[in-house]
C-alpha cells in the first residue's frame, strides 16, 4: 500500500511539473513579440491615391422619339436592338380621323377659291360701273372689301389644309437619327395621346461605340478632380476586366440630399467592342496623386493598438493630464491623429481628405519589445500609406496586429489551472 501511494504521489508530481512547464512555455510565447504580434517589413515602392464613386453607363446621344398627334398604333416596323437609319419609319398610327380632316380642308379650299373668283368678278364689274358713274363709291368700296375678305379666307383654308396634311404625315413616326433601338415603350394596338406632353414611344442610342458615365463625387473629393484625368472602372458583368476612361466634364451644379453635397462628374468611355451596355453600374476610381520610390507603411500598422500601452494610457488619463510626448499617448494617437491611428480630420470639426503633413503612431519591433514611433504620413491607396518623415526606414518591422492575447490575460488563465 505504501508503494502504491508513492507511485500515485510521483505521478501527481510529474503531472504538476508538466503543467507548470506548459504554463511557463505559454507565458514565454505570450511575451515573445515574434509570436505574439503580426509583423510587416517596410519596403519602398509606388503609391497612388484614388477617389471612387459609382455611376451609370449611358449613350452619348440618347434620342427619345415621341409623337405630335394622337392615335392608335397600327403598325410597328422596329423592335428592341434593331439598327435604324435616319428617316426610316418606326411605327404608324391610325390615320382615319386625320385623313377625314384633310378631305374637309381640301373642300374648304375649293369653297374659298370659288368665293374668291366670284368676288374678283364682282369687283371688276363694279369698277367698270364706278368709272361710268353708275354706282356710288360706297358700293364700289364694299365690293373691294368682299374681295379682300375672300382672299384672306382662301389663305386661311390653305393654311388649315397644310396643317392637316402635316398631321397626317406625322402618323408615320420616323427615326430622327441613325442608331440602335434600346427601348420600345408602346405595343401594337396601344393608344397614345399627345396633349400637353409629348409621349415617348421609342428610345434610340445614336452610337454605342462611345459612351459616358454619369457619377456623383462628394464635395470633399471634387477639389482633386480635373478634366482630362484618367479613370478606371469595373462593371458587374465583367468582374475580372478593368476599363479605362477620361474625365470629360465636372458640372458646377451641386446636388444636396440630406445635407450631403455631391457634384456630377461625366467620364467619357470608348466602347469599340460594344461590351458595355446602357444602364450598367460602373465603379469608378480616379487617380488624384502618385508617389514613386517612397517608404510604404501598411494601414493596419496605423490602426494597431497594443493592449499594454492602452492600459498605461488609461491609467495616465485617470491619474493626471496626458504627457506631451506621443510615446505615452494612446496607441495609434499622435499629433493630428485620431484614436484609430489614421490621420485626423483637417480643420476644426470639418472632414478632410488631405493626408500630407498629418501624423500617426506605429509600433516597431526593437529587440524583444515594441516601441511607439511617431511618423508624418502622406497619401494612401487604402492599403499602404506614404511615410513623409519619422524614425522609420526600409527593413524595419512594424506591428500590424496580434496573434495571441496579451501576457496579462494568459497569466490569469494559467492560474486557474491549479
Amino acid at each position: 500500500m505504501k508503494a502504491t501511494g508513492k507511485i500515485i504521489l510521483g505521478l501527481g508530481l510529474i503531472g504538476a511539473l508538466a503543467g507548470g512547464a506548459w504554463w511557463y512555455s505559454n507565458q514565454q510565447a505570450a511575451q515573445n513579440p515574434e509570436q505574439r504580434y503580426k509583423l510587416a517589413t517596410l519596403e519602398k515602392g509606388e503609391v497612388t491615391q484614388t477617389v471612387s464613386a459609382n455611376g451609370t453607363l449611358n449613350p452619348v446621344v440618347l434620342v427619345s422619339v415621341g409623337t405630335q398627334v394622337s392615335g392608335t398604333v397600327r403598325k410597328l416596323y422596329v423592335d428592341f436592338n434593331d439598327k435604324v437609319e435616319a428617316g426610316q419609319p418606326l411605327l404608324e398610327l391610325d390615320a382615319a380621323l386625320l385623313t377625314a380632316l384633310v378631305k374637309q380642308s381640301d373642300a374648304n379650299v375649293s369653297s374659298a377659291s370659288a368665293a374668291l373668283e366670284l368676288a374678283q368678278a364682282n369687283e371688276a364689274r363694279m369698277r367698270s360701273l364706278f368709272a361710268q358713274e353708275y354706282v356710288s363709291r360706297q358700293e364700289y368700296e364694299t365690293t373691294r372689301q368682299v374681295l379682300k375678305s375672300a382672299t384672306a379666307q382662301l389663305a386661311l383654308a390653305r393654311a388649315t389644309q397644310e396643317r392637316d396634311r402635316v398631321n397626317l404625315s406625322n402618323t408615320t413616326i420616323r427615326s430622327p437619327v441613325s442608331g440602335v433601338v434600346v427601348d420600345r415603350v408602346v405595343d401594337l394596338g396601344q393608344t397614345v395621346a399627345a396633349s400637353f406632353q409629348t409621349p415617348v414611344l421609342i428610345k434610340i442610342a445614336q452610337d454605342l461605340s462611345e459612351m459616358r458615365i454619369d457619377t456623383s463625387f462628394a464635395e470633399a473629393d471634387i477639389g482633386n478632380l480635373r478634366e482630362g484625368q484618367k479613370a478606371r472602372f469595373t462593371v458587374d458583368a465583367f468582374p475580372d476586366r478593368s476599363f479605362s476612361g477620361e474625365v470629360q466634364q465636372i458640372r458646377l451644379n451641386p446636388t444636396n440630399q440630406q445635407n450631403v453635397v455631391t457634384y456630377n462628374v461625366r467620364v467619357s468611355v470608348a466602347n469599340k467592342d460594344q461590351a458595355l451596355l446602357p444602364g450598367m453600374t460602373a465603379y469608378v476610381s480616379i487617380g488624384v496623386a502618385k508617389r514613386q520610390e517612397v517608404l510604404l507603411l501598411p494601414n493596419a500598422a496605423l490602426r494597431f493598438k497594443p493592449a499594454d500601452f492602452a492600459d498605461k494610457a488609461e491609467k495616465a488619463e485617470k491619474n493626471g493630464p496626458k504627457p506631451a510626448s506621443t510615446a505615452t499617448l494612446s496607441p495609434g494617437m499622435g499629433a493630428g491623429a485620431d484614436g484609430g491611428g489614421v490621420p485626423a480630420k483637417s480643420g476644426a470639426g470639418k472632414p478632410g481628405k488631405k493626408r500630407d503633413g498629418q501624423s500617426g503612431t506605429v509600433y516597431v519591433l526593437a529587440g524583444d519589445e515594441i516601441k511607439p514611433v511617431s511618423v508624418q504620413i502622406g497619401i494612401t491607396d487604402n492599403r499602404n500609406t506614404e511615410v513623409l518623415s519619422g524614425d522609420l526606414k526600409a527593413g524595419d518591422r512594424v506591428v500590424t496586429g496580434e496573434n495571441i492575447g496579451p501576457a496579462k490575460k494568459a497569466s490569469s488563465v494559467g492560474m486557474r489551472m491549479f
